[in-house]
């Protein structure tokens, strides 16, 4: 049987329909882009403020579990190199359409919860950037991040193509502002101003005990590890994926994970960690810049570069949740008007309207939350939905060891899935997380509600207007769907 001639082929590999175009360098960067961003940009003062000068142990932490998660995930795309990511693989594993659709509504839920996050991030740097002095939960802050949103969606509605050269370009200036951080470090320590003395002090401000409070910290600081997993949707576009993949995942892994330790290490040697934690102060990475080379004019622009990193970061979340949305209504699991596409444009503007109504609603209820830390609330929650769906990639590793693929594919070492699915498991439980951090689960259950909503109503319209019930047609295309609107 003949292919046809757009159909891409690599020796011992599926066909695709996708050009394969990356190779190992351009999806180091894709990879290393995609988990740079808001996380240690906006959360290294959270993470200090649960275990004092020892930040850098969670963000350590979470690197490993990252890490061994990232091992499940190298031996599912390279055993199936097709884009979809979660909801592919757990469909192969157990084929329950109900699990694979809960999957795929938390995935495209911490999308919206990431970009939220980045949101009010965003209108943080604003403040810092422009020296408006907001506090942290005003009403400058909740419109600055919901005018924010309204900016994304328009963006999102007039149609944006996403291109691995452009990732190139933002993965470069997000590098930048953390490396910025890295040399002023370097530079504090020629003028005698770093104490990293403080680098081994531990206090969680709470009898906790350490192993406790480095869970606890460990659970936020892992937003800063996510988006190593959405590489995986480029399988169908990688040169030699079974080859390049794993060398390149954990190469990019290292990087960030590096670069995150070496970044908190930094802000507790030059800035107190009451300052770093305290909301009436500027932003965490702000004031380290301002402290390490006050001469400099680095702090009147770090500001403005940790905006664009946030930005980017919302954008790309918010441009994957719509389109995973948009797929799932395609696919006849949520109600179709959702899949409606925009005549000129070609954009499931439907969706769009909907994932950023969603968010609206959760910039708001946290912000009116005056109990709440905005950042650390919607960031947990992008952590905890993620840590669920870890969970159960790393069991349908085990599951899928019964389905040869009759090629050659990345094998991790048995050991390392069972580990993955113990510590995400018990990441995502309430006893890591504080008193505080206890107001994630509300909103994770909320979003997912809704979803099950959603689905029980387009379960009983499809079963009484077409006479069959709720299905789910190729789940692995759930993500893809619609990728060139």
């Amino acid at each position: 049987m003949s292919e046809s001639a757009t159909t891409q082929r690599v020796d011992g590999e599926d066909a695709t329909d996708l050009k394969r175009v990356m190779g190992p360098k351009l999806l180091l960067l894709f990879i290393v882009g995609d988990i740079l961003g808001t996380g240690v940009y906006a959360l290294t003062g959270k993470v200090a403020a649960e275990v004092g000068g020892a930040a850098w142990a969670p963000f350590l932490a979470a690197f490993a579990v990252a890490t061994v998660t990232a091992f499940s995930y190298l031996e599912l795309v390279t055993k199936y190199p097709q884009a979809g990511g979660a909801a592919t693989f757990i469909h192969k594993a157990f084929g329950i359409h109900f699990l694979t659709f809960i999957v795929a509504f938390a995935v495209m839920c911490s999308g919206i919860t990431s970009a939220s996050t980045a949101a009010n991030a965003f209108a943080g740097f604003l403040s810092d950037g422009f020296g408006l002095g907001w506090e942290a939960g005003a009403a400058p802050i909740l419109l600055a991040a919901l005018g924010f949103m309204t900016l994304v969606a328009l963006i999102n509605l007039r149609g944006v193509g996403e291109s691995v050269k452009a990732n190139v370009v933002l993965t470069l200036i997000e590098l930048s502002g953390l490396l910025l951080i890295i040399f002023i470090g370097l530079y504090a320590v020629t003028q005698g101003k770093a104490d990293f003395s403080q680098v081994t002090v531990f206090d969680s401000g709470e009898d906790k005990g350490v192993f406790f409070s480095i869970t606890m910290a460990t659970s936020l600081a892992f937003f800063a590890m996510v988006g190593f997993e959405d590489s995986v949707n480029m399988a169908e576009e990688t040169k030699d994926p079974v080859g390049t993949f794993p060398k390149v995942m954990l190469t990019g892994l290292g990087i960030t994970g590096l670069i995150y330790v070496l970044v908190s290490i930094t802000a507790v040697a030059l800035v107190p960690v009451g300052k770093l934690a305290d909301p009436d102060e500027a932003s965490a990475l702000t004031q380290v810049v301002a402290a390490g080379a006050p001469n400099l004019p680095f702090d009147k622009i770090f500001p403005f570069i940790a905006m664009f990193a946030v930005a980017n970061s919302a954008l790309i979340n918010m441009l994957m949740a719509s389109r995973l949305l948009y797929g799932m209504a395609r696919q006849d699991v949520l109600p179709r008007p959702l899949g409606h596409v925009a005549p000129k444009r070609r954009t499931p503007w439907v969706s769009i309207l909907f994932t950023t109504a969603i968010a609206f609603a959760l910039i708001t209820y946290v912000t009116l939350d005056s109990d709440s830390d905005i950042v650390a609330l919607l960031g947990g929650t992008t952590s905890l939905l993620l840590l669920c769906v870890f969970t159960i990639v790393n069991i349908a590793v085990l599951v899928l060891r019964r389905d040869d693929v009759g090629r050659r594919h990345f094998h991790a070492p048995t050991a390392l899935p069972v580990i993955g699915a113990l510590l995400c498991a018990f990441l995502a439980g309430p006893w890591a997380r504080s008193e505080e951090q206890q107001g994630q689960y509300p909103i994770a259950g909320g979003l997912l509600l809704l979803g099950v909503v959603l689905w029980a109503l387009t379960w009983v319209v499809n079963r009484a207007v077409f006479g069959k019930k709720t299905f789910m047609r190729d789940p692995e295309h759930l993500e893809r769907d619609g990728a060139n609107n």
